[in-house]
């Protein structure tokens, strides 16, 4: 499948913490560093996700905040 979204990260996910209508998943990326995404707890049967399982981590964003002290 080829996708629009350029931000394309490789991942591992490391854990899926389920919540009563959501879900949020942790994925380590190839470098090192970890990223949640919170989705439907659907999404996570849909896919079938699993700990250990390789995903793509895709990234579409109309805003990127960040803040400092």
């Amino acid at each position: 499948m080829q996708l629009s979204t350029r931000n394309q990260l490789d991942g591992t996910v490391v854990s899926i913490t389920r919540g009563s209508a959501m879900a949020v998943v942790r994925v380590r990326l190839t470098g090192g560093d970890e990223i949640t995404s919170s989705i439907t707890r659907d999404a996570v049967d849909d896919l079938r996700l699993t700990d250990g399982m390789p995903v793509k981590v895709l990234v579409k964003a109309t805003e990127v905040t960040l803040g400092v002290e």
